[in-house]
């Protein structure tokens, strides 16, 4: 297994993902004649952040706004491959339902439709799947702090359509402080979200193979201005077949405390957690927390829920054997109403034979706001045409 690992320690904008993936090895020719088609060949150099070397993508475009069919448009007619047209066009369909949740319209895309977004967003997804990774780790994104302004005024960051994508999209953030200013930009919050299939490499054993780093515009003097990628190779497919397994039964804890450390949980690596609803002593309601990890991190995740619950008590079972099938996510096109996307499908094998396919629910709910049906027709059949192109020959 080959795996593209983004580490936005100084946030993400579209020439630092551009750089990044041009420095861990992706195929230059392509991407500058991909980004020289819509905006003129772009400059590719080598700097220094802070002793750290990199590189720096400069598009030379000159400022412009544009609408959204001028945008599909241009990327449209770029000289990229068609899947990396496609990519880009779904990373502007993410942009734009940021901006119809904001603005309530799109008359003109604002600080991401100028034709260097364009440029960014194309050449960043050429390189990409140039790379042929088979899948792609976001840790968590900085994403700065105090305020900036743009065409709207001044307002805080992160702006409100990185907000919005971020939102939308399952990757974990960081907050920096006023001096950090912005650090995660929408057009590199769109990339990143289109580009993940998860956000932790939990006790994954692997290799790395590359790394590299994109070069952001600034040059602050006490930390480098960068974004870190890397290449990882393992040969494990699958997480650990033995397990932790903690329980512990609560009834005086708010939804809101709930819901905080499942997500502390899950940021720090456990497989699962569940809450069950439960009948306790004298009839009080409660739940029945149960968390599983790998195997002999069940004294770390425990020590967590006391601290965050204030549960007095917790029973841990270790070394717990529980099934696991194989795993895949591909890409495969499916029509709708005359029209072809490609949609991940999250494959579950045994054996080397599928044995379930399951629509993701970001492509699914996307084109189900674009075509105005249901997410449940559109993960129907989707699977439906999975389970013909890919079940039938697995």
């Amino acid at each position: 297994m080959r795996l593209l690992v983004f580490d936005p320690f100084r946030g993400a904008a579209g020439d630092m993902v551009t750089g990044a993936l041009l420095h861990l090895g992706a195929d230059r020719e392509a991407t500058i004649a991909a980004m020289a088609s819509v905006v003129g060949e772009p400059g590719i150099s080598h700097v220094d952040r802070v002793g750290i070397k990199g590189i720096l993508v400069k598009t030379h475009a000159t400022p412009v706004r544009r609408t959204f069919p001028e945008i599909i448009s241009r990327v449209q007619n770029a000289q990229a491959p068609d899947r990396a047209i496609a990519m880009a066009i779904r990373v502007f369909e993410r942009i734009e339902r940021a901006e119809k949740e904001i603005h309530g319209h799109t008359d003109h895309f604002h600080e991401v439709g100028a034709d260097d977004a364009v440029a960014e967003v194309v050449g960043a997804c050429t390189a990409f799947l140039s790379l042929r990774v088979d899948g792609c780790v976001i840790l968590p994104v900085m994403l700065g702090g105090g305020s900036i302004t743009g065409s709207h005024g001044t307002y805080p960051v992160p702006a409100p359509a990185t907000l919005s994508l971020l939102r939308e999209s399952d990757l974990l953030v960081r907050f920096g402080t006023p001096e950090d200013g912005e650090l995660c930009t929408p057009t590199g919050a769109a990339l990143l979200s289109e580009f993940s299939t998860g956000h932790s490499l939990r006790n994954l054993a692997c290799s790395v193979a590359h790394s590299g780093y994109g070069a952001g515009t600034k040059n602050p003097p006490h930390i480098p201005n960068v974004l870190r990628a890397m290449i990882v190779e393992s040969t494990e497919d699958r997480e650990p077949d033995d397990v932790d397994v903690l329980e512990t039964n609560i009834d005086d804890v708010s939804a809101e405390i709930l819901a905080y450390t499942f997500s502390r949980l899950m940021d720090e690596g456990a497989y699962d957690v569940s809450a069950i609803p439960c009948t306790m002593k004298k009839g009080r309601p409660g739940h029945l927390v149960r968390v599983v990890a790998a195997s002999g991190e069940g004294g770390r995740f425990a020590a967590m829920m006391a601290e965050e619950l204030g549960t007095l008590g917790i029973r841990s079972v270790p070394a717990v054997h529980r099934f696991t099938a194989e795993r895949s996510i591909r890409e495969i096109p499916v029509t709708i109403q005359g029209e072809e996307r490609k949609i991940r499908v999250k494959c579950g094998m045994l054996q080397g034979r599928i044995i379930s396919l399951k629509a993701e629910y970001e492509d699914v709910s996307a084109w189900a706001r674009d075509l105005g049906i249901p997410a449940r027709t559109v993960a129907r059949i989707t699977e439906s045409q999975a389970w013909t192109s890919i079940g039938k020959s697995a």
